[in-house]
């Protein structure tokens, strides 16, 4: 009985050596070569912090210390808690769109404060030509 369980092993595990062989064989001998030059392309990029300070889930203003984040095609999404971040997964493009908006927003406002606030360097200057 034991030499019968350790023949059908021996067989077993020579069918399944040959198996392996014969896939190599049939896939080529560039097989290893083919791996080694062309690596599973993973993202190399970090992801990118888009910045939003307003949750697109709930539209509240983002509490830095209780703040979730999500990562989402190589963009970190930042959410006022883990809850929005599960109502973000389920249609993460509508609310993007909220995002890209805050952002646009964002950066017209700081675009006006720049332009409203006048320069330093040229404080009392006009005082010298009178």
């Amino acid at each position: 009985m034991l030499r019968k369980i350790l023949l059908i092993i021996v067989v077993s595990l020579f069918a399944f050596g040959i198996s392996k062989l014969s896939f190599a064989m049939v896939c080529g001998s560039k097989m290893p070569e083919a791996q080694a030059q062309e690596p599973t392309v993973v993202s190399q990029e970090e992801p990118v912090d888009v910045g939003n300070k307003i949750c697109p889930v709930s539209g509240e203003k983002i509490d830095e210390k209780l703040k979730a984040t999500y990562e989402y095609e190589g963009k970190i999404y930042n959410f006022c808690c883990p809850a929005c971040v599960e109502e973000f997964k389920k249609e993460p493009e509508k609310y993007i769109k909220k995002v890209e908006e805050e952002l646009k927003a964002q950066s017209k406002e700081e675009t006006k404060e720049k332009i409203e606030q006048p320069s330093t360097m040229h404080e009392g200057h006009g005082e010298m030509h009178h």
